[in-house]
């Protein structure tokens, strides 16, 4: 862990150039974002009009830094009632494992609020767009210009029988924690989902460790969700990291490790789906796939599938095949260990509001993440209907499209000039003190599939110490110092 940076750079056979521009960073050094694409930036004195965000989170208060950073006298409002929405939540995997602490990623908001930004300190709940206008929980009418959507998404413990009491939760918010925290981080059930979840994970996780290494045979589970969900490597990077803990204590033979998918591959992109299959098969976890976690029996420890698939069905006395039918057989699993991913979904006072969609999700389109109803309001995050990743990778890539865009439709372009591919990447940690970068993008020919979009000239496939230093390391300083001022 102590070695130094040119140590690891010609370890990994990767030069300095490459790591700089995987990084964004700058000949100030690994550690702080470079401030060349800051420099780049030429302040419109033509864009006028008020700007409200929703969603002072990480997207949010970054798109807001770069906004003051390109409009002259930006008129920029921020609507966030969490004093501590811009927490990193990347880490939470790590302090689920026992590599981080809590207070390694918990920071104020106020601390990285872009200076001249007016925070509303509450929650936006009625939304007209038609007029240009929204309400807060405190009763104020808001009226805007220009309307950015960056609420992110909503924890749907609920949808899950046995997890009612739960309900919605919000990942940061310390009144659902507390609801949370009455069920999960417990009884062998916890989720990195939440902030204090995560902590109670790692604890979690070191009793089912103790009671492999003490001789008793365990079974772990880590579901995956029917939904959409943010960070598709989260339960492969679950996985490893229990797998790591029980090898380190000696345990691993004891323990049974089962991860189980609603979807039909371990992962979008065919590449990474083979590699993970491989890490699998090399940690004996068993794989399981079109399998909708649909209730978990709490108290005995039980989770309850419906294995689905498709075929075709019998009609009528002559026994002629009919259409496809879908089928359903109910599937219990047992576990002493399981790690739970919920559904997810947008919130409800925007997604039944005008901005919203069938599915909830608020529409855009997905390059320009201009709204496809109201040109006037954009959107980006973990809300946005676009294909694929709902990580901080993309959040990273799509904030300065937006800002630009925004920009130029205040000053009544014709067209708007920036265009997000979908890229995101997903530092999937494979062991402790390994990590395979998986980056990809949309695939030109089918933006419902993806493609490699690895910034390096390696064999992206490969876990390596140097993204691990990467992950543990160089991310964190890089989204809290350098995307969160608009300058990475």
């Amino acid at each position: 862990m102590k070695k130094d940076i040119e140590a690891i750079l010609n370890e990994s056979k990767i030069s300095r150039r490459d790591a700089m521009k995987v990084f964004g960073l700058g000949g100030a050094g690994l550690m702080m974002a470079s401030s060349t694409e800051v420099e780049a930036v030429v302040s419109s004195n033509k864009a006028k009009g008020k700007i409200v965000i929703v969603g002072g989170g990480l997207t949010g208060v970054s798109t807001a830094a770069l906004l003051m950073k390109s409009i002259v006298n930006a008129d920029v409002t921020i609507i966030e009632p969490n004093p501590k929405s811009v927490s990193y939540q990347p880490g939470q995997t790590l302090v689920a494992s026992g590599v981080w602490q809590p207070e390694d990623i918990s920071y104020n908001t106020a601390d990285f609020m872009p200076d001249g930004v007016k925070w509303i300190h509450e929650k936006a709940i009625e939304f007209n767009p038609s007029a240009n206008m929204l309400k807060t929980s405190g009763g104020q009418t808001i009226k805007y210009d220009y309307l950015i959507v960056a609420a992110g998404l909503v924890l749907d413990f609920g949808a899950i029988r046995g997890l009612e009491a739960i309900g919605d939760v919000y990942s940061l918010d310390a009144n659902d924690a507390t609801r949370a925290k009455k069920i999960l981080g417990k009884n062998g059930l916890c989720s990195v989902y939440f902030s204090e979840g995560a902590k109670d994970t790692w604890g979690q996780m070191q009793e089912f460790v103790a009671a492999a290494k003490s001789g008793k045979k365990v079974k772990a589970l880590f579901p995956e969700p029917h939904t959409p969900f943010k960070c598709g490597g989260v339960q492969k990077k679950m996985v490893n990291l229990t797998n790591a803990r029980l090898v380190e204590a000696g345990a691993r033979a004891n323990a049974e490790m089962a991860f189980v998918t609603n979807s039909k591959k371990l992962f979008g992109v065919p590449v990474y789906a083979e590699a993970i299959k491989g890490q699998m098969k090399d940690r004996n976890v068993s794989t399981t796939f079109e399998h909708k976690l649909v209730a978990i029996d709490v108290a005995n420890k039980i989770a309850t599938f419906e294995k689905h698939w498709e075929e075709k069905g019998i009609l009528g006395p002559l026994l002629v095949e009919s259409e496809i039918v879908e089928k359903i057989e109910v599937v219990k699993m047992p576990y002493d260990f399981c790690h739970l991913i919920p559904p997810q979904k947008a919130p409800k006072e925007i997604a039944m509001s005008p901005l919203g969609s069938e599915k909830g999700w608020v529409p855009v389109n997905k390059e320009t993440l201009q709204h496809i109803k109201f040109p006037n309001v954009f959107a980006l995050g973990d809300i946005v209907a676009v294909p694929l990743g709902k990580t901080g990778g993309s959040a990273r890539k799509q904030y300065k499209v937006l800002v630009e865009n925004l920009v130029a439709y205040m000053e009544r372009k014709e067209e708007l000039p920036s265009k997000y591919d979908g890229y995101t990447v997903c530092p999937l940690i494979t062991n402790i003190g390994e990590v395979m970068l998986a980056e990809f993008k949309w695939d030109p020919k089918d933006d419902e599939k993806a493609v490699v979009a690895p910034s390096f000239p390696q064999d992206p496939t490969k876990p390596t110490w140097f993204y691990w230093f990467l992950k543990a390391y160089l991310l964190k300083p890089m989204t809290m110092y350098g995307m969160l001022s608009g300058r990475a």
